[in-house]
Order: C-alpha cells, then sequence, then structure tokens
C-alpha cells in the first residue's frame, strides 16, 4: 500500500515544486534542479505559513529580484497546481492576491503576467538600447542619425 504522500492522501507531509521558465513550467524535479532560465517554486503544506501565501511570497520576491521579468507568462492555475499537487483554488488565490497586490495582471485568455517594476523596465530598456546600438555599428550608421531615428519613433522632437 502507498504512503499517504505517494497516494496523494495526507497532504502535510507533501512538498509541491515547480519549475518555471521561458515556456511556462517545467516538471517536477529536485530543488535547484531548474538549470538555466529555469525557477523553481516549491511550497510546504507542512509550514504554518498558508500555501496560497507561499505562493505569493515567492512570486513577489522573484520578480523584485527580476528573475521573472515584466511580461514573463506564468503558467496558467491549473497548470501550476497540477505541478505542486495543490487545488486550482489555492492557486487561483495566489493569483488574485498577486493581482490585488499588482505583481500580476490577467489578460483574459492570454493568461496572466508579470507586471514591470521600475528595475525589470529599466534593465529591458537598456537590453533594448544595447542591442539597438550594436545593430546601428553594423549597419555603420552615425549615432547622430541613430538618435534622429530614436526620437522620430518616439515622436520627440
Amino acid at each position: 500500500m502507498a504512503s499517504g504522500a505517494e497516494s496523494g492522501v495526507g497532504s502535510g507531509a507533501r512538498r509541491g515544486l515547480a519549475r518555471v521558465g521561458e515556456a511556462g513550467l517545467a516538471g517536477p524535479g529536485a530543488a535547484g534542479s531548474a538549470g538555466p532560465g529555469r525557477l523553481v517554486i516549491a511550497v510546504d503544506p507542512s509550514l504554518p505559513t498558508p500555501v496560497y501565501e507561499q505562493l505569493v511570497a515567492q512570486v513577489k520576491a522573484l520578480r523584485g529580484s527580476a528573475a521573472l521579468p515584466a511580461n514573463h507568462r506564468l503558467p496558467t492555475v491549473r497548470q501550476l497546481a497540477a505541478e505542486l499537487g495543490l487545488a486550482p483554488n489555492t492557486v487561483a488565490r495566489a493569483y488574485r492576491e498577486l493581482e490585488s497586490a499588482g505583481v500580476i495582471e490577467t489578460r483574459g485568455r492570454h493568461g496572466s503576467f508579470v507586471t514591470g517594476t521600475a528595475g525589470s523596465v529599466g534593465k529591458a530598456a537598456r537590453a533594448a538600447a544595447a542591442e539597438y546600438a550594436a545593430t546601428i555599428r553594423e549597419l555603420g550608421l552615425d549615432p547622430g542619425a541613430a538618435l534622429a531615428i530614436v526620437r522620430e519613433a518616439l515622436g520627440v522632437s
């Protein structure tokens, strides 16, 4: 006969682990085994902190550290619930809390996305500027002409 943790009964002993990355979600694995470009979200029902609060705290921390960048698509409620071995309503509650706090936004049928922080928006803008500068250099365009193109694109004189 399977133990409670193996059969899914006795959730107090079960720990959920999900790896969130570019494509959304990866399969279960050991903590820290997420690999490049993957983030680990883990919950432990045996802790006194409710599971949905553990999810909220981890997503906030990952967003605050820019590990979850602006516009990163989160797994669906059902995907994350299945990955963590939780009830979908638990994950839905965490997503509602995150949306209320402005950490994520739900875009209808398109899913839930991380909102930008000043740090993550600045980081993304610097990366885009560096890519643009590299392209300008490759094209051999004068920096003054490149800045004029940017001003025109932004609608700034």
